[in-house]
């Protein structure tokens, strides 16, 4: 509401309670009077600071508009609420949240990955009441369109550097029990620290996929309501049309179980940095001598780059007929144990190891944008100080965080079709029409 002063200017009145205008949800307006450029500032700030808090000084700084944290995290929670709401709808009708693509992407990759996000106990307000742990677990994934190019021949036969670095690899494989480069001969740091029959390789090919568009999703929901939420946005990316097809993960379950339900026709690889990392910690507990576990990692980790997965097997099998079995008590450290594990992992993946063919079509590896991605959602909701209301707190946050590192501009689309937002078309007055009085 408005008045005319003395002095000739508009000047804003206090609304009354009771006295809002019909038309205030369509022009974008709540009872708190936000107007859509300061949601879109406070949900974006919200969406790539640490906290609430750190959002409210970037609206403050940089828009010159102040509001309290409260207010940001009330608006993230509605638009987070949105933000699920236009996933979970059907992709034949749901053309909001992303256009359709005018033609299939090239190569699909799907890629997913579970984590952790700290959370209070229903119920409770601000502060820290935790829920036994005060843990949930989370699910993530990403769907990459990507260019490829193909090969006749393996276009990478030895594996990257990386992979023959020690101190990489003890990184890779979270442990600083085993202090390989330590015991190994000083190296000049500016020289590569692979092997000597690898120093003389000649760089091959670049062949990984290049990535164009990456769309995210992230959620609370259990492993088979994810896996729907997985099929929806890969109908709406036109993925299941795509000239090839690839879906990564680790050993989890649950990811071969979503795979097998939703994207059975997806080349079904595992992450080779899984079977990496086994490998090393089976190297590990069978030698004393950390030169001989090297050694004995760089052979069996060749072996498997190469699709060798029978010949690396056949030698664990024989290393565990030597030690033996381990029994049920054994600690986590036995190396029979180790071993066991080690074993057992590789025969349940084989078939998803075929990596020469792989870099062939190529297809990628690793689940590299996958690691990228987590490390970009635990930015935003996991800290030694984090706390989120459980679950529509949790689940908000992860539903704009997801929305913001999506490379289609989601986040954007979707508050710049909100109601009251300015590109956003009017809904058509009806028509009003009044009768002659014939006298």
């Amino acid at each position: 509401m408005a008045r005319w002063s003395s002095r000739s200017q508009w000047v804003t009145a206090p609304f009354v309670v009771g006295a809002f205008s019909p038309l205030r949800e369509t022009l974008g307006f709540d009872a708190r009077e936000e107007t859509p450029l300061l949601v879109q500032r406070m949900t974006i700030a919200a969406a790539e600071t640490r906290s609430f808090k750190r959002a409210a000084i970037v609206v403050k700084g940089v828009g010159g508009q102040g509001v309290s944290f409260k207010t940001i995290q009330r608006v993230v929670h509605d638009v987070g609420q949105e933000l699920a709401e236009r996933r979970d709808a059907d992709p034949k009708t749901d053309n909001a949240l992303a256009m359709r693509p005018e033609s299939p992407p090239p190569l699909a990759v799907v890629e997913c990955d579970g984590g952790r996000i700290r959370t209070r106990e229903p119920g409770h307000g601000r502060g820290v009441h935790l829920q036994g742990e005060g843990w949930r677990e989370t699910k993530n994934a990403c769907l990459i369109r990507a260019t490829r190019t193909t090969f006749d021949d393996d276009p990478q036969p030895e594996p990257p550097a990386c992979f023959s670095d020690p101190k990489h690899v003890a990184k890779i494989a979270e442990t600083q029990a085993l202090s390989v480069a330590s015991a190994l001969p000083a190296t000049d740091e500016r020289h590569q620290t692979e092997p000597p029959e690898l120093a003389e390789l000649v760089p091959p090919t670049d062949w990984r996929p290049k990535r164009l568009v990456r769309t995210v999703l992230a959620s609370l929901a259990s492993s088979k309501e994810f896996g729907q939420q997985m099929a929806r946005e890969a109908k709406r990316r036109r993925f299941y049309e795509a000239a090839a097809k690839a879906f990564l993960g680790d050993g989890l379950p649950w990811n071969w179980s979503i795979h097998k339900q939703h994207f059975s026709d997806f080349t079904a690889i595992l992450d080779f940095i899984h079977p990496l990392s086994y490998l090393f910690l089976a190297a590990k507990a069978v030698h004393d001598l950390a030169a001989d576990a090297w050694s004995q990692y760089v052979a069996w980790m060749r072996g498997a780059w190469r699709g060798e997965v029978a010949q690396v097997l056949e030698e664990l099998h024989v290393l565990q007929t030597k030690l033996g079995e381990p029994p049920q008590d054994a600690p986590e450290t036995d190396a029979r144990k180790i071993l066991a594990q080690t074993i057992t992992y590789l025969e349940h993946n084989r078939d998803r190891m075929n990596y020469p063919e792989y870099r062939r079509q190529g297809l990628p590896v690793t689940t590299a944008w996958m690691e990228s991605l987590v490390k970009e959602m635990n930015y935003r909701v996991k800290g030694t100080e984090m706390y989120w209301n459980d679950p529509e707190g949790a689940a908000a946050i992860l539903q704009v965080r997801a929305a913001a590192l999506s490379d289609d501009e989601r986040l954007a689309k979707h508050l710049g079709t909100r109601p009251g937002c300015p590109f956003t078309r009017r809904p058509k007055r009806p028509k009003v029409t009044t009768k002659r009085n014939k006298s």
